[in-house]
């Protein structure tokens, strides 16, 4: 089993997944878990740290955790609500902020012989983000920070290995918040920061190894990153009972579907050509509702997965590349309460029809956790460094309703776009780029004719696991050569913008 180092309760913050995502910076395995569903196994856990949350502890409806188990019996670390929530609970007080105190401060004072600030100095800038603040410490607390305008930033408790600090160490703009993790994680709770990629390798096969045994497997490649190195760990576990899958589902990019059959070639992985374009297409026409899209995609992948399953004799398992962003955003992480932003066509499980179990192991990491343990196993580095592309496809890059020849329009500008990003060297200076159809037509002039054809979006973002992007400034001159040899190439095509918007408040995909 996969050595649970660090418990994470979430209470709901949008920062619960920055926390995990800095822990595993350390090299420190860790799991998010919702506060109202503490795992029974503790014994599993070194240390445990509390979320912060959009609640108020003074709010009868506020998240009321049983940490009967944790509190004086493992290092715990409070974060923001965390904090609140410890102090209120324990005889101090928490009321109103005068100021909503949300943005970058200054740590004012700190008790510097204490080794949770160790290498940590006065006027370190930390963010916060609370509209309570704690106006008493309980009685057994001992003040160890204060800024400007939050006099009990941070605190411990007396006999207990328990911290608690007011502002989010996970954020970036907490510049000396990875060390002040260290501090706790390394120094204080003595946890070994020994999770790596090759440490999750090689649990990742012995625990495969367990779990099927000498099962079949099926799984769906997809041509992507993540896809590539669940099939490869898969290999790697079961060998020859692995059955991989490529299904063309008409929404993929331009001559995608012969390209990735071909890099799969000397790989020595049995993989499978399946081309239903024209039942998917079928299936999707007249539909405009994004979610309504997602799912018929993802009951149409299951139904010909169904189908490629029965001729496959025994096959128990089908496998999907399904990663920790798809299950937050999906289904509230383990059931928590962050909110569901989107459905993903490969999260939540199979229907009744269905005689195949699910195993998805790369399920608990992030991308770039993705691309580090492709690299440990010696994938193509330019393989691992291809971009995302969403598992419904140009489905969901074409706005309304989906058509065969709208999908040769996005096809061609795609095509033109991701070429012409490799030609100018910036392929690699990108995370995801891609061309949205949009629903309207505008008025154009080629040549002599007046012209009303379809508008297109080209989205180019950064990020390092999704969760959070900034769009990227692309030179003018390219944009503009782009911009030409998309409406000069493209038939029905006549305007061309570009989507400067972060993410949050847009999200990378249109839809």
């Amino acid at each position: 089993m996969q050595q649970h180092n660090v418990l994470i309760l979430d209470f709901g913050s949008q920062y619960t997944q920055l926390i995990a995502r800095r822990v595993r910076e350390l090299n420190i395995y860790c799991e998010i878990h919702p506060y109202n569903k503490i795992p029974q196994d503790l014994a599993q856990f070194k240390a445990v740290i509390l979320s912060g949350s959009p609640s108020s502890v003074r709010s009868e409806e506020a998240p009321h955790p049983d940490l009967s188990e944790i509190r004086g019996k493992k290092p715990l670390l409070a974060v923001c609500y965390g904090a609140q929530y410890l102090a209120h609970f324990s005889g101090g007080l928490v009321a109103p902020s005068n100021t909503r105190e949300y943005g970058r401060a200054n740590l004012s004072f700190i008790k510097k012989e204490e080794s949770f600030f160790s290498e940590i100095n006065e006027g370190s800038q930390v963010w916060m983000s609370h509209s309570d603040t704690i106006k008493e410490l309980p009685a057994n607390a001992i003040l160890l920070a204060s800024t400007h305008d939050v006099e009990n930033a941070a605190y411990r408790i007396e006999g207990e290995t328990t911290y608690a600090i007011q502002f989010h160490p996970e954020v970036y703009h907490s510049t000396d918040g990875k060390t002040l993790l260290k501090n706790f994680l390394v120094d204080i709770a003595g946890i070994r920061q020994n999770w790596t990629p090759n440490s999750f390798v090689e649990s990742t096969v012995s625990e495969l190894k367990e779990k099927i045994g000498d099962d079949k497997v099926i799984l769906g490649l997809s041509g992507g990153v993540d896809s590539t190195v669940a099939g490869v760990l898969l290999h790697k576990a079961i060998g020859d009972n692995l059955h991989c899958i490529f299904v063309n589902n008409g929404l993929l990019r331009k001559d995608e579907f012969k390209n990735v059959l071909k890099q799969y070639e000397g790989m020595g992985l049995n993989v499978k050509g399946v081309d239903a374009s024209e039942r998917f297409l079928n299936a999707l026409e007249g539909i405009s509702d994004p979610e309504t899209k997602r799912k018929t995609i993802g009951r149409v992948f299951i139904e010909v997965f169904d189908d490629e399953a029965a001729k496959v004799e025994n096959a128990k398992w089908l496998a999907q590349g399904t990663i920790y962003p798809d299950v937050i955003e999906s289904v509230s992480v383990n059931g928590g309460p962050s909110a569901t932003i989107k459905s993903h066509h490969n999260v939540g499980g199979l229907p009744d029809f269905m005689k195949l179990k699910v195993v998805e192991p790369l399920r608990m990491i992030f991308k770039d956790e993705v691309r580090r343990v492709g690299g440990s196993m010696g994938i193509d580095p330019e393989l691992l460094g291809r971009h995302p592309f969403p598992g419904p496809g140009l489905a969901i890059r074409i706005l309304g309703d989906i058509t065969s020849e709208k999908v040769r329009i996005l096809q061609e500008v795609d095509a033109i776009f991701i070429n012409g990003l490799k030609e100018y060297g910036l392929y690699n200076k990108v995370w995801q780029a891609g061309a949205i159809l949009l629903p309207v037509n505008s008025v154009g002039v080629m040549g002599d004719e007046r012209t009303y054809e379809k508008v297109v979006a080209l989205r180019a973002v950064e990020s390092t696991d999704g969760m959070t992007a900034d769009w990227v400034n692309l030179p003018y001159e390219f944009l503009q050569n782009i911009s030409n040899k998309i409406i000069n190439n493209v038939k029905g095509v006549n305007r061309v913008v570009y989507d400067i918007s972060s993410k949050p408040p847009a999200t990378i995909e249109w839809e």
